[in-house]
């Protein structure tokens, strides 16, 4: 089965949004990933927001490649919260035809981070898009329950979504039968990569440290390392559109965007389309 692809910003983060749009129209990938926003301060992005020119070029990449915005990135749910912030994000969402934004929370208060992602999805929905709650061990938001009970407490907005990444499934409180369960209508993409279960040392027991610098910097193909890739990806729908995010820094880094992310679509091709 031929499956939808995505190239997700981190596989080719050192492109520009425009070079990033023509590279997945070039290597058959039907969408692309863009991170308008940092995920930390000072953390790297591809500039676009408030540029208008810059804007205009995306489109008319976008119309040349034939391929479309699927996610943006990212917006963070912390302690003091104004949804409103991100109207800049959601503008460029809206005219570039994204579908989902990224969004990770940080409020340790679920209660509180349920109220305040169910403001974001009431403020995102004229914008077409839909909210997808990431899970990662180390937010607020570690595994699928968490994430399905902040979605739940919300009230289940019409526009509200979990995003899985198959690293966070394998590194978090989330087993495949959780994933099996969670509700069709919130799945909206997912996401692939590989990479070891154990640290350099054999252990099972990461550190923050440890997940945070695989999750940004070393990742592995598909194919190349322990995650139950195959499991995870039959517990989903099989017509779930695949984000796919492999950063590695020095491997990328020696072959350059292009080739690395042709790389990573053959290599989750290769796996999925069965």
């Amino acid at each position: 089965m031929s499956r939808i692809y995505s190239q997700a910003y981190l596989t080719a983060q050192a492109s520009s949004a425009p070079d990033a749009i023509a590279h997945a129209g070039q290597l058959g990938y039907n969408f692309v990933g863009l991170r308008l926003l940092p995920n930390a301060p000072g953390g790297p992005h591809q500039r676009l927001l408030g540029d208008k020119a810059l804007l205009r070029e995306c489109q008319a990449r976008l119309a040349d490649s034939g391929v479309g915005v699927f996610d943006l990135e990212i917006i963070r749910i912390g302690v003091g919260f104004d949804p409103n912030h991100y109207l800049p994000l959601l503008e460029a969402g809206a005219a570039l035809q994204a579908r989902a934004v990224l969004v990770a929370g940080d409020d340790p208060d679920l209660n509180r981070l349920s109220d305040q992602y169910a403001q974001l999805c009431a403020l995102m929905q004229p914008y077409g898009m839909t909210a997808d709650l990431e899970f990662m061990p180390w937010t607020a938001v570690r595994n699928a329950q968490d994430a399905l009970q902040v979605v739940n407490t919300a009230g289940r907005p019409s526009n509200a979504g979990i995003l899985v990444d198959a690293l966070h499934v394998a590194r978090s409180q989330t087993s495949l039968s959780d994933i099996a369960a969670l509700p069709r209508e919130l799945l909206h993409y997912a996401q692939i990569c590989d990479a070891p279960t154990t640290n350099a040392q054999g252990s099972t027991d990461l550190s923050v440290d440890d997940m945070i610098h695989t999750a940004r910097c070393e990742r592995l193909l598909p194919a190349e390392g322990a995650i139950d890739l195959r499991g995870l990806f039959q517990a989903l729908p099989p017509e779930l559109p695949i984000s796919v995010e492999v950063p590695h820094h020095v491997r990328a880094q020696a072959v350059g965007d292009l080739a690395w992310s042709a790389q990573a679509l053959a290599a989750s091709r290769a796996l999925l389309d069965l």
